[in-house]
């Protein structure tokens, strides 16, 4: 191959970008949300089951396909698949499904950015209930704040990744990671010492099936199943980048594995955090992205020290979400250096603007264009974006990948197998080949068939 694949400078970079990755918003807000939903301790247990069967091997798929290629998914494939194939044309979905994720994901990370100025100036001080939800929808509705947050949040990405692999995305991320995990060890001990903290974390920690059944096993099941394939960005290529960047020296079953426990460290981290919070209160925890911006500020509010707390909360939050945007980014670039064969910096400034034109409706969904309500009253630009990428093109990617790595007609488990397998570490097993080949993708299209039940049902 005739270009020189850059190259990340140590192993925990690789870990802390790929954890950035798959460490969003969604770990934050919606594993508490939905944990609190099917009855604590006991949907825990489901969802790590599935996160080792389901999302280790397609992460292992994506990681194995990027450092053979040595290229992005925009053309991995073409690398990798016998004459005449048509592998490479999903390649253009997943390129798609990158764009579409951060033209609504810099607008949530918009949100967080005023947020946290907002805890720092003191803006909820004395707010009753009504008052912090009337600031989160004024903020929605002001389409001047939206624009100028989101676009903050681009202009911030892009910088990092125009400085370089080494020396913007990774050194960066490295230091924005090692923050976030420092922050969220001080925010567990200020939660767990709250009074009455000690039901939050019973609920939490301590399984109890009676609640499980009451809400419904087979529902806490699917979203099991869902949060796990969904929370380590598997299916668009966001893995396969990283993967390109990774030497040959340690196998890929043991990275995967690596990042996954960083991952879910920090999702139940974040559970720590917010259910003792919430029972010291008296809040529900099952509020989805409202417990965020609506009911956290109001236990901040109650708080001794509360500013600070929250604070440090939003500081928290605005790095799990720019380690994700720096991520994504960083892949976005690679598609345009390996496609069009251009300079770090030309793909900086050509996405800079592009991603800027994409996200604009966004941002104004809730105000200027609130009218477009593409899933009837109530919904937003924002929930239609969301769908295509986390019902329709990362389940349906997954098993795109799935079968490429494990078919002859693709690139094969053999050169799969030996790929995951170079190198020191956990050893992939060959036993699993009849699991990963036919019920893996049975399992990830029942995800997507029930996604879309769900959605329109």
């Amino acid at each position: 191959m005739e270009h020189t694949r850059e190259k990340l400078s140590s192993r925990l970079g690789f870990i802390f970008l790929s954890a950035g990755c798959a460490i969003g918003l969604g770990n934050i807000w919606r594993f508490p949300y939905i944990t609190g939903r099917y009855g604590g301790g006991a949907f825990v247990l489901i969802y790590l089951f599935f996160l080792v069967v389901l999302g280790i091997p397609v992460v292992v798929m994506e990681y194995s396909i990027g450092r053979r290629s040595q290229l992005s998914i925009a053309r991995a494939f073409d690398v990798l698949e016998k004459k005449g194939q048509k592998w490479h044309l999903f390649s253009y979905a997943a390129m798609a499904g990158n764009y579409l994720l951060v033209m609504f994901y810099t607008t949530i990370s918009g949100w967080m950015l005023a947020y946290f100025l907002k805890m720092v100036s003191g803006s909820f001080a004395g707010l009753d209930q009504a008052g912090v939800a009337d600031t989160f929808s004024a903020l929605q509705q002001d389409p001047i704040q939206s624009v100028l947050f989101m676009a903050a949040i681009i202009l911030i990405g892009i910088v990092i990744c125009s400085l370089g692999l080494q020396n913007g995305v990774e050194r960066i991320t490295k230091i924005m990671m090692t923050c976030l995990l420092a922050v969220m060890l001080l925010l567990v001990v200020r939660s767990v010492t709250l009074p009455n903290a000690l039901e939050g974390l019973k609920f939490y920690l301590i399984p109890d099936f009676d609640k499980l059944r009451e809400a419904g096993i087979y529902n806490a099941i699917y979203a099991a199943m869902g949060q796990a394939c969904f929370t380590l960005s598997a299916g668009m290529g966001g893995m396969m980048i990283f993967g390109s960047y990774l030497d040959k020296k340690r196998t890929l079953g043991g990275e995967a594995l690596n990042v996954m426990l960083l991952d879910t460290f920090v999702a139940i981290t974040a559970g720590l955090i917010i259910f003792p919070a919430c029972f010291a209160y008296g809040v529900p925890a099952d509020q989805g992205p409202g417990l965020v911006f609506v009911t956290l500020p109001n236990i901040f509010n109650a708080m001794p020290f509360g500013t600070l707390w929250g604070s440090l909360f939003f500081i928290f939050m605005n790095f799990a979400a720019i380690t994700t945007i720096v991520a994504v980014f960083e892949n976005i670039m690679a598609f345009s250096m390996d496609l069009f064969h251009w300079t770090r910096k030309r793909a900086c400034i050509v996405n800079f603007v592009l991603i800027t034109l994409l996200s604009i409706p966004c941002a104004l969904g809730f105000s200027i264009l609130s009218g477009i309500q593409p899933f009837g009253a109530g919904s937003a630009i924002l929930d239609l974006e969301d769908f295509l990428v986390s019902n329709v093109i990362m389940p349906l990617g997954a098993v795109l990948i799935i079968l490429f790595c494990t078919t002859k007609r693709g690139w094969g488990w053999q050169h799969f197998i030996e790929e995951a397998n170079t190198g020191k570490g956990f050893h992939f097993p060959q036993w699993t080949r009849f699991y990963i080949s036919y019920i893996l993708p049975c399992a990830v299209l029942f995800i997507f068939i029930m996604g879309i039940i769900d959605k329109f049902a």
